[in-house]
This record gives C-alpha cells, sequence and structure tokens, in this order.
C-alpha cells in the first residue's frame, strides 16, 4: 500500500471517529474541525495537562498512526527539504518526555492530516521554567532534576548557541532541540545517554562540518564511531555542553585544559607543574595550551605518526612558539614525574637531592634556632649578656660596614625580595594571592620583565662584588691569611665554635667567643655563592631556552625547573626565618639591628658579639681606627622606618609562601 494510501485511510478513520465521539475540549463552544481524542485517552491528558480554551486535546497515539511507521521514515517537501517524520514509538516511551503530549510543542497543528511543516510554538525553555515553578517546594526528585536544568538554561541563554544567526537574524544559532532528541531524551545514566554522547559528533556536525570531518579522525573520534565507546571525549565535553562560547576567548581556552583533566587527570597535575602550566592556572593564555601541542581536534597518540606531539613532528610544534627551535628540545619531558623514578629517574633523582638539602639545612639551623632563642632568653632574665640601658645611651660606636657594604645590602635584599614575589607567583600559582600579584603588576609577561631585571641586578652585585673581594686578595697576597681570623673562609674554629655554642645551649659551657665573623655569618656570606651558581645557571637556562637547547639536552630544562623553584624556596624561608632571627629577633637583637643600615654599632654589643676581635684590636692598638661618632637621629630614624619596612615586607613574603606552600596540589 502506496504512503498516500495509508494517509488516506488514516484520514477516514479519523473522520468517522470524529463523527462517533462527543467530547469537545473543556470550554469549547462549538467544534473546531479538529479530530477529538479517544474518551479515555482525553481524560487522561485533561488530568496530566489542562486543555487550552478552544482546543482539542490529541492522543499522542493518533499522532503515531502516522509518525510511528518505520517504512516511511522521511518526507520530501515541496522546497526538496527532505525531514525526518519518523518518532520511534519505545524510544519516547523510555524517555523523560514519554509523558508529554505531542500537540504540547507541535501546538501549531490545525488539521489531520496536516502537510504543512509544524512549528514548534512552545518553547524548550518556557515548558520547563513553567514547570519548575508548578513544583516550587516539592520533594519530587524530579524538582531537583528541574532545578539542574534550569540552571543550563541559563548557561544557554549566555552561550553563542543562543545569539541571532549571522545569516538569519530570526533564528538563533542553535536552540535546544537542534542538539536534544526531543522524542530521545532519557535520564541519567540510561541507554540514551549513552547514544547521545556517541550522536554528539554527528549533531554538533550539522553546524560545524569541517570541525566534525577532522575530530573523525582523531583518536577521540575513532573510539566513538569505531568502537562505540560512550566515555570517549566528545564535542561537549571539550567545548561544555550549554555555556559554549568563541574558542578564541581566554576563557574558553583556559575552561577546555580544565575539561581535558577531566580525563587525563595525570598529564594536567604535570602540565601545570611546568611554566606553561603556571602561566595557564594564572589565568592567562599567552603559553602552550593542551591544544596547541596536541592538536584540538585531530588529536592522536604520540606514536602515531600523525600526532603533533611525534618525534617527527615535534619541533615544528615547538616552533610555533620558540621560533627555530632546536633539536635539544626533542628531550625535554613535557610532562616529566619527579614522582616516577622507573620512567623520570633523573627527576626523581633532582627533587629527591633538593628535598634532602632543604631537610638537611633547616633541621639544623632550626634546632639551632630554637635552642638559641632560649638560651639567650634565659640570660637576660638573669642578667648576662649585653643589655643595652636606654637611659645611658652609648657615647662611642664601632664602624662595622663601609658604605660600600651597606649599599651592596640594601640592593641585594630589595632586588631578592623582588626575586621571590615575582617568582613564587608561578611556583604558588594555585593561590589567589599569586593571581592578584600578577594581575597587579600588569600580566605574567611584565612579571616576567620585572623577574628577569632584579636576577640581573641581583646576578651584577654577585659579580662585582666577586671581582672586588678578588682583586682586593691580590692586592694583599703577601699579607693575606686565607684561614686568619678577619678571613670569611671557612676553618676548622668554626666547626669548634659550633660544638661550644650548642654547649652553650644546653647550659654545659659558658657563651662562646667569635672574631669577626662567626659561623652563622660565614654561612649567610656563602649561601649566596651557592645560590647564585644553582638559581643563576638555572635561570639562565630557562631565559634563553633556544639557546640553551643547541647545546644540551631537553631534560636539562626540567632539571633546571627543579633546582631553581626547590633552592628558590630554601633560599627564600631560610632568609626570611633563620637570617632574620639571627639578625633581628633573638632576644639580644629584638625587635631590629639597625647596624646594616647605620654601618656603627655600640662599643658594648661590639665587645659582647665580637669578644676576640675587640680584644686583638685593642692589644694592637689599632681599635681607635674603628671607633665613630653614635649615628645622627635623622639616620637612626631612616634605618629604623628602612628596616621596618624590609621585615614587614619579608615577613609578608614569607607568610604567603607558607600558604602557597601548605596548599600546593601534590603529583
Amino acid at each position: 500500500m502506496s504512503r498516500w494510501a495509508r494517509r488516506s485511510l488514516a484520514s477516514a478513520l479519523i473522520v468517522l471517529s470524529y463523527l462517533a465521539a462527543t467530547p469537545f475540549a473543556h470550554g469549547a463552544d462549538e467544534p473546531s474541525g479538529e479530530p477529538s481524542g479517544e474518551p479515555e485517552a482525553a481524560a487522561s491528558v485533561d488530568q496530566a495537562e489542562p486543555a487550552a480554551v478552544g482546543r482539542r486535546l490529541i492522543p499522542n497515539k493518533r499522532c503515531l498512526k502516522c509518525h510511528g511507521d518505520e517504512d516511511e521514515r522521511t518526507e520530501t517537501r515541496d522546497d526538496g527539504t527532505v525531514v525526518n517524520i519518523f518518532v520511534d514509538m519505545e524510544q519516547f516511551e523510555a524517555s523523560v518526555h514519554a509523558e508529554v503530549k505531542c500537540h504540547s510543542c507541535h501546538s501549531g497543528i490545525t488539521k489531520l492530516p496536516h502537510d504543512e511543516p509544524l512549528p514548534i510554538s512552545v518553547s524548550c525553555v518556557e515548558c520547563h521554567q513553567q514547570k519548575w515553578e508548578q513544583q516550587q517546594g516539592s520533594e519530587d526528585p524530579q524538582y531537583k532534576r528541574l532545578d539542574v536544568v534550569l540552571k543550563q538554561i541559563d548557561s544557554f541563554m549566555h552561550s553563542v548557541h543562543a545569539r541571532p544567526s549571522k545569516t538569519d537574524q530570526s533564528r538563533t544559532n542553535a536552540t535546544c532541540y537542534d542538539c536534544h532528541e526531543p522524542h530521545n531524551i532519557g535520564t541519567i545514566g540510561s541507554q540514551q545517554r549513552a547514544d547521545h554522547r556517541l550522536k554528539n559528533p554527528e549533531v554538533c556536525g550539522r553546524c560545524h562540518e569541517k570541525e566534525k570531518d577532522l575530530y573523525l579522525t582523531s583518536v577521540h573520534g575513532k573510539a566513538v564511531t569505531g568502537k562505540g565507546d560512550s566515555e570517549a571525549a566528545v564535542c561537549s565535553d571539550c567545548h561544555t555542553t550549554h555555556d559554549i562560547a568563541s574558542p578564541k576567548g581566554d576563557a574558553v581556552k583556559l575552561q577546555i585544559i580544565q575539561n581535558c583533566g577531566d580525563c587525563h587527570k595525570e598529564a594536567q597535575k604535570t602540565y601545570y607543574a611546568s611554566y606553561h602550566g603556571q602561566v595557564s592556572r594564572l589565568g592567562y593564555t599567552n603559553t602552550a595550551k593542551c591544544f596547541d601541542c596536541h592538536g584540538g581536534h585531530t588529536v592522536a597518540r604520540v606514536d602515531d605518526p600523525a600526532s603533533s606531539m611525534h618525534r617527527n613532528n615535534r619541533l615544528e610544534t615547538c616552533s610555533k612558539c620558540h621560533e627555530d627551535a632546536p633539536a635539544g628540545f626533542l628531550g625535554f619531558h613535557p610532562h616529566g614525574n619527579v614522582h616516577d623514578f622507573h620512567k623520570y629517574p633523573g627527576l626523581w633523582l633532582t627533587a629527591a637531592f633538593m628535598n634532602l638539602l632543604i631537610l638537611g639545612v633547616f633541621a639544623f639551623f632550626w634546632v639551632h634556632v630554637a635552642l638559641w632563642f632560649y638560651r639567650e632568653y634565659q640570660d637576660r632574665k638573669q642578667g648576662k649578656g649585653y643589655v643595652a640601658d636606654p637611659a645611658r645611651p652609648e657615647a662611642v660606636y664601632f664602624r662595622r660596614f663601609s658604605a660600600t657594604w651597606r649599599w651592596v645590602h640594601l640592593l641585594f635584599a630589595v632586588s631578592t625580595m623582588t626575586l621571590v614575589l615575582t617568582g613564587m607567583t608561578l611556583l604558588f600559582s594555585h593561590t589567589a594571592w599569586a593571581k592578584a600579584i600578577v594581575s597587579l603588576l600588569g600580566g605574567p609577561k611584565v612579571e616576567a620583565i620585572v623577574h628577569r631585571t632584579a636576577a640581573v641586578i641581583w646576578l651584577i652585585i654577585f659579580v662585582i662584588h666577586l671581582l672586588v673581594v678578588t682583586a682586593n686578595v691580590i692586592r694583599r697576597r703577601k699579607a693575606f691569611r686565607w684561614f686568619g681570623p678577619t678571613s670569611l673562609v671557612p676553618r676548622w674554629q668554626d666547626l669548634r665554635d659550633v660544638a661550644a655554642m650548642f654547649r652553650w645551649f644546653v647550659g654545659k659551657a659558658p657563651r662562646p667567643s667569635f672574631d669577626r665573623w662567626s659561623y652563622w655569618q660565614k654561612f649567610d656570606y656563602w649561601a649566596p655563592f651557592w645560590g647564585a651558581a644553582i638559581i643563576g645557571f638555572s635561570g639562565l637556562t630557562l631565559f634563553f631556552p633556544t639557546l640553551t637547547g643547541q647545546f644540551l639536552p631537553g631534560w636539562v630544562f626540567n632539571i633546571a625547573t627543579i633546582v631553581h623553584a626547590e633552592e628558590a624556596l630554601l633560599a627564600t624561608v631560610f632568609l626570611f626565618t633563620v637570617h632574620f632571627f639571627n639578625a633581628h629577633f633573638r632576644p639580644d637583637k629584638f625587635p631590629l639591628s639597625i647596624t646594616m643600615f647605620t654601618g656603627a654599632v655600640p662599643l658594648e654589643e661590639f665587645e659582647h658579639e665580637h669578644r676576640l676581635e675587640y680584644e686583638r684590636l685593642r692589644a694592637s692598638g689599632e681599635l681607635d681606627k674603628y671607633l665613630v661618632k653614635p649615628p645622627s637621629d635623622r639616620m637612626v630614624k631612616g634605618s629604623t622606618a628602612l628596616a621596618v619596612l624590609l621585615i614587614l615586607f619579608g615577613l609578608t613574603l614569607l607568610a604567603l609562601v607558607v600558604t602557597g606552600y601548605a596548599t600546593r596540589p601534590q603529583l
């Protein structure tokens, strides 16, 4: 039987049914010319949804007499458009819309049979809004589900799909039923949901055909179309389901990184541990993102020759950002994991060494600080040691540091704090304070300039100091004693002083006497030499990656990243805990010392702190050469203000670093 014959027969049956049927919809004064449904069905519909005045209610089974015919899935309109008119009854009855009547959405039908296109006169948004309002306060689980739907609708209304189409301003770019099958919407976890995911690329491809074709060649697309894997990534996993915006915007680029991590959690963690990831986590997109390296719609496995990260293609990919990327880049581990010894033994050993170094340094010096505080506090309670008398200010001071030393110290301190401020924003990019500081500085590009400028100043100071010291040693080579009392070179006496200091800590011996430089001052002096070598060299390799890659293998970048960050962390915490305690916070110095800013120290205090040098200079008659008048009130006030400012800034940096370290995500 032909299609038109079947429809004619159906029409005849409808007319007979109409003549035999009684009812019109509630409130109808006369027939509308629209056939009624069966009385039982009409009654059930009235209970489900109140009928509009003047409308006849049409049971779904009447519609399905034509639209449920599997042999007649499509029809061709007068304009040549082929439309799908088939509704799978089993799918529809299993969907969340099973109780919804056809005419609720297709309310523009005026007669049966009908040949005209079916307008959608009731929007999905309006319907769900009404249902949600009707169920306010309901305990029905469906109410909670509708609440989620309303949030999704709100996201959709702000998306690029809800905006008017550029080609047809009367239509949006895409509406609900363009993506969702209204006759086959399943509940969470149902087969319909899995089927919908598998159809997602095809649905999106109706408008985004080029992107769909590329996607189908990817590892994700092959898993979906070839293996029927509904868990593989589809369009909505990367671009989100409803809050879709242009992928050219920073917010979308950052969101895609997050979405990649939903499946590739370990890769996301190692990415965020890299410089690229740290900048991204700060909220900026000027460094490489997942899709910059792996591709967007053409993602392939790394061992696939078509992959942009395949060894044969990697340099070309890196060259998109790093012009003329050298062969050394091939050895770089973009997702190197310091906890995976079998895969990255070099990174694991480097991280282990740095961790042991940090633990060793702080295990010794924090114990040293705690014991020193206890003993000096007890001695002061007993009236021992040097105690300044405010009522009798010192009339004579000892010149401890020259103006050159003081300026070097100030520049060194400011540049170091600048390095800490700008560097730790990257290391702890997950924190809100890091994002705020980078934003205040003007973004990661400006932050990088500030960081590198401070690093150059720091290194220039270090090199000039080294040259001056070398020149002085050469000039005084005949009289200079490498292990003499005025030398900063460590000697065996320093070890004996450490032992004597600990005996004093536990009350087994008196406080030891020191010469010009104590062992902790020597440590403070030599630590920057190690820091300059480690932080400086690693920083330069990262600063000039293309040049470095021409001479060194790519894994050097991974090593440099580890030691640069860990050594900087060690130096930061040491400076603002141990050094601050030794110079300012121990009971004999509290609340601060301004000697490094005025250059002079009261003679009695100098005698107490450096008794051996005091006695040696007095015995040789050279003491008078170093005696000076007390600093002026202006110098004292200015030095105090500067010291307070630097100390507060340092303690603030320390608090930020501790907060960042305590909340740092673990690989």
